[in-house]
């Protein structure tokens, strides 16, 4: 009868045990090895550490910290829309700069002059500390070095000619257009009259473009380093009273970014005395011989060369180091204790069970007991890892590389150097030996009655005997006797279906508020001298956004009028955009069209279209520069629209959007592009690479649980968990300010492989308990796990705690969501799925299940040092 059963069941784990009993004996063979021969599994993973730490002689030259290369997607649109214009426009920043023209930011330095107080930046003495400004920076050699147009620089601001004259000459100077030229740029905070004159103006911004290429880019670099080293003191010894001044540079961004790494490394230190001293203190003993502090050293000491065996091989490997991966130790070190705990609780286990004097069956029950257990979390957390490579994310895919291989050797570590380790300490309990010196305990009959504090540190234990029983640990009571029936209570589990209910509504509403994309200014740490510049900025000058490119990428017969009318429709079709401005677009060919009808020119056939193109380059010069033309014919053109009121990353999304959906319903081949689309383009993919990976790595959990701990039942309350703690953590890190980036799409799929950590065992040691009623399963499984559950995110918090400290987004962002993560985890795991249990728990369970210890303990993921 028994056989039939099983073929019919065929979910329960103990039954269709084809995976787990391999398993298990392949880990009681491991055990029963390194049992007897501890040594070479103490020294080969040091000597591997060692060997494979040599890879950090590559470190200088892996780093891989370019801000576009690593945060932006890796086939974005407007990387090609960017070589394209480099092909058909290349630029001449020595005789033919103009700005909006560059396919990239260029090479700059820019200041922001702010009016002291409530005044304005064009009264006199502001106006006269902004030519001091401008004076000191020209001091420099900036004329040596600039952009120029023609023979002359290309100016910083195009007021700065009329600020050195009277203030009458200011008095007809119009807003955002004076003279034919966009002041958009050039100042903010403007009130105006009625007529549009400018009556007072904020802000004042001065950009100083060099030349990027030629002989002259390197100087221009170099320029830029010292600019940067000795602007503050500059500033500090002009101490202008009327205005106060920002700063910036095309490689300020860079330089900030990667000096991030450098404020978290302190960090480090923090982290493994909170992790040590939480191991010992778990594992502490009121015994000098059973005292288990060396394996609690040794457990984390077993993570740290997890973490450098496989940044080692990483960056042997040619795997790019990015800032982000500077995350990774924190989080492998807090896992890693979580794996060691389950090892020693196991240990212990064995050590209660008769008939485990040998030390070989010892070790070969617990691998039994904790590897399976041990196998689940890590394989759950490494799949994770791996499917989070498929990404467009450069960044992403480094940190998931590096991390996923620390958990693959953080694994490996535990169940070899750590086993040996636990082996060589037993010898040492069997031999008598004190904890710290290794020299024998005993007790000296001829010596008096000493105290119980005496006997505890020279002794063994205060009643002067070598060795202690161990018994049950009170946290483990508490689940029992007070926390498991607590919440079994009617009252109290209709108290917590509301708080859930609560929960979901808010990670919902939460969801529908998600942020997208990573803003450029987070990537500085906090007291960065770009945060007050990007606040002027965004302050006072981002009413005019990008004003971007469009580009006609096809060669079209522009002297056909047919052909002249589509273009101007389309035209007018970008300007509809509830972005653009129409007011402040700038077409040549809406100019050469216009010249000729004046004229009287005629440009109806190709002949003389091109042929007087260079009366249009006489009467506007720049024009010539928006045209690839050979002799016969136009290979591409571009013209300018203004953008407006793009001041958040909803904004940008929508601009991109809207601006490559009207140029793609365009019946001429248009193409768009601004240098900033080069990031906005996260948004394009950040969400849909989120949810596919989310997708496919709860996919690849339900297998592994399905393969692993194959109750139907159980795998329902996994999928549950994973779902809930997902929309849980996306939810409520929008009211914690954190977006969903390339940053924050990690920690998404992290949380996936600890949805199961924490859920998984929860539920099978419900669904497996033999007892009569629900209630009393739940509270069984409460008082099996309920302290290791909670041990273990107490251990993980600890690991990325110290992160909270960090001056700079990235890591801050990291330990936001992992403790999110940690906190709905282990509240799903604690709270939610246990009462739910209570309510559904009869469901797919058998009628042969029947009460077993060892079934209890099979998957007991007890961190506890008793």
């Amino acid at each position: 009868m028994e056989e039939p059963r099983r073929q019919a069941k065929g979910c329960s784990c103990r039954n269709t045990d084809c995976v787990e009993r391999p398993l298990r004996r392949l880990f009681e063979g491991l055990g029963s090895g390194v049992a007897a021969c501890p040594w070479p599994f103490v020294l080969v993973p040091l000597l591997l550490s060692g060997g494979l730490g040599a890879g950090f002689l590559f470190l200088p030259q892996r780093q891989a910290n370019d801000i576009e290369g690593q945060f932006t997607p890796t086939s974005g649109p407007a990387k090609a829309e960017r070589d394209f214009v480099r092909q058909h426009f290349p630029t001449n920043d020595s005789e033919r700069f103009s700005a909006q023209r560059l396919p990239t930011e260029g090479a700059y330095a820019a200041l922001i002059a702010v009016a002291a107080g409530e005044g304005s930046v064009l009264a006199s003495p502001a106006r006269r500390d902004v030519l001091q400004l401008d004076r000191t920076v020209r001091d420099r050699g900036y004329e040596r070095l600039c952009a120029r147009t023609g023979s002359a620089c290309a100016s910083p601001n195009p007021l700065l000619p009329l600020l050195g004259v009277a203030a009458a000459a200011l008095e007809n100077l119009t807003f955002p257009v004076s003279g034919g030229i966009f002041l958009g740029a050039a100042l903010g905070g403007v009130l105006t009259d009625a007529g549009g004159r400018v009556v007072s103006a904020r802000a004042l911004k001065l950009v100083y473009y060099l030349q990027e290429h030629g002989p002259a880019a390197a100087e221009s670099q170099r320029w830029l380093e010292s600019f940067l080293q000795e602007i503050p003191a500059e500033l500090v010894k002009l101490n202008f009273t009327s205005i106060q001044v920002t700063y910036f540079t095309s490689l300020s961004r860079q330089q900030e970014f990667e000096g991030n790494t450098k404020t978290v490394i302190p960090l480090f230190s923090i982290t493994y005395f909170l992790t040590i001293t939480f191991s010992i203190v778990s594992c502490l003993r009121l015994s000098c011989v059973r005292n288990n502090v060396w394996l609690a050293c040794c457990g984390v000491a077993s993570a740290g060369l997890a973490v450098l065996s496989s940044f080692g091989l990483m960056l042997f490997c040619g795997v790019p180091f990015v800032v982000t991966v500077a995350n990774a130790p924190f989080l492998i070190l807090g896992v890693g204790v979580d794996d060691m705990f389950i090892m020693i609780a196991s240990w212990e286990q064995s050590s209660r069970k008769k008939g485990n004097s040998d030390i070989k069956s010892r070790l070969a029950e617990t691998y039994s007991e904790a590897a399976l257990s041990v196998t689940i979390t890590t394989l759950t957390d490494v799949l994770a890892f791996f499917i989070g490579t498929w990404t467009a994310f450069p960044s992403v895919r480094s940190f998931c590389l590096y991390t996923g291989t620390a958990f693959v050797f953080c694994y490996i570590y535990t169940m070899t150097f750590f086993g040996a380790i636990i082996v060589l300490n037993h010898k040492r309990e069997q031999g008598n030996r004190h904890w710290l010196t290794c020299m024998p305990v005993g007790v000296d009959k001829d010596q008096a009655e000493e105290s119980c504090l005496y006997n505890v540190c020279c002794i063994g234990s205060c009643s002067r005997q070598s060795s202690q029983s161990e018994s049950e640990h009170p946290m483990s009571i508490f689940f029992k006797k007070y926390y498991g029936p607590f919440f079994t209570n009617k009252w109290i589990k209709l108290l917590v279906v509301l708080l859930y209910g609560a929960y979901l509504g808010g990670s919902i509403y939460g969801c529908t508020l998600i942020r997208e994309g990573i803003d450029l200014r987070n990537l500085a740490s906090d007291d960065s001298y770009i945060i007050p510049y990007y606040d002027d900025d965004n302050k006072y000058f981002s009413v005019y956004g990008p004003r971007v490119m469009v580009v006609i990428t096809e060669s079209v017969d522009y002297w056909n009028e047919t052909v002249r009318l589509g273009i101007e429709n389309c035209t007018q079709n970008l300007e509809s955009v509830s972005y653009v401005d129409k007011n402040f677009s700038e077409s040549w060919l809406r100019v050469y069209t216009k010249f000729a009808e004046n004229s009287m020119i005629n440009i109806s056939n190709k002949t003389l279209f091109i042929k007087n193109l260079h009366r249009l380059f006489k009467i506007v010069p720049r024009f010539e520069w928006d045209i690839n033309k050979t002799q016969d014919k136009i290979e591409a053109s571009r013209f300018f629209i203004q953008t407006v009121n793009v001041t958040s990353a909803v904004d940008e999304k929508n601009l991109l959007n809207q601006l490559r959906e009207t140029a793609k319903q365009c019946s001429i081949q248009l193409m768009v592009y601004h240098p900033a689309f080069i990031y906005y383009d996260q948004y394009l993919v950040i969400v849909q690479n989120t949810v596919q990976n989310v997708v496919i790595a709860a996919g690849a959990m339900l297998v592994v649980s399905l393969l692993l701990i194959p109750n139907p039942l159980c795998c329902l309350w996994v999928t549950f968990a994973i779902a809930s703690v997902i929309a849980g953590v996306a939810g409520f890190m929008t009211f914690w300010s954190v977006s969903l980036d390339s940053i924050s799409m990690i920690n998404l799929v992290i949380c996936i492989g600890f949805s199961v950590d924490f859920s998984a065992h929860i539920s099978y040691v419900f669904v497996t308990s033999g007892e009569s009623s629900a209630n009393k399963r739940a509270i069984e499984a409460l008082s099996l796990l309920g302290y290791p559950v909670l041990q273990g995110a107490i251990s993980t918090i600890l690991g990325v705690v110290v992160l909270a400290a960090a001056k700079a987004y990235i890591f801050r962002t990291f330990f936001k969501i992992m403790f999110l993560v940690i906190l709905f985890g282990g509240l799903h795991g604690l709270v939610f799925i246990p009462v739910f249990l209570t309510f559904f728990g009869n469901f797919g369970r058998s009628p042969h299940n029947t009460k077993s210890k060892e079934l209890e303990l099979q998957f007991k993921n007890d961190k506890d040092c008793p």
